[in-house]
């Protein structure tokens, strides 16, 4: 699946969640517990849509997804810059 960021675009491995597939391209994301339960890895989706195979328990508005525990159900859109470089 495709995930487009701020920066550039990648393929989503099959087994991934989106939380692995931005640290493998080398994006910048914060993050804890990697359940969805402290919301700490929210970003904003621009576009597509996500599924989430248990229901997280951090909040979320109606424009917010987890990237640690969400899966991509089509190609999608954030805003999730690259990490930079010293």
């Amino acid at each position: 699946m495709q995930v487009f960021t701020r920066d550039t675009f990648f393929e989503l491995d099959e087994h991934e969640t989106l939380l692995e597939g931005l640290e493998r391209t080398g994006h910048h994301v914060e993050y804890q517990c990697r359940s969805g339960y402290c919301g700490a890895c929210r970003v904003k989706l621009k576009s597509g849509s996500v599924i989430y195979p248990k229901p997280p328990l951090a909040f979320l508005k109606r424009d917010e997804i987890l990237p640690c525990c969400c899966r991509v159900q089509e190609p999608i859109v954030i805003n999730v810059p690259l990490k930079s470089k010293l």
